[in-house]
């Protein structure tokens, strides 16, 4: 994880409780952004094999890959609505997935990463 996407998406979030503030239409708005953000990558996902007959291919893998940071920066910022310790639950979350590819939870590798 970068070293940069904790305090960046503090920041961000910081100004969007400033500017919108923290209210439950301005946490959903901030869910929805993820999703938002997801339909932009499979949008350029889609454009990268060229799916769409009418246009061709319209994308690149490294735009794929952009909008998948902007996945991830989206979801950040908008764990900052559902948790005072943002960073501790993403460690946690890492942590139990690491141990479950490494077989050390019941079940490893059968079920979602989620």
């Amino acid at each position: 994880m970068s070293a940069l996407l904790m305090p960046v998406a503090a920041r961000i979030a910081a100004a969007l409780n400033a500017a919108n503030g923290t209210a439950e239409h301005e946490t959903a708005m901030r869910l929805m952004k993820v999703t938002e953000e997801a339909g932009e990558a499979s949008a350029a996902y889609i454009g990268m094999t060229g799916q769409n007959p009418r246009k061709n291919i319209t994308h690149t893998t490294a735009d794929v890959a952009e909008e998948l940071c902007d996945v991830i920066i989206a979801a950040t910022v908008a764990l900052h609505s559902f948790t005072a310790a943002p960073a501790a639950d993403l460690t946690a979350k890492l942590d139990a997935v690491a141990r479950r590819l490494a077989g050390d939870a019941p079940g490893a590798m059968t079920h979602h990463l989620g």
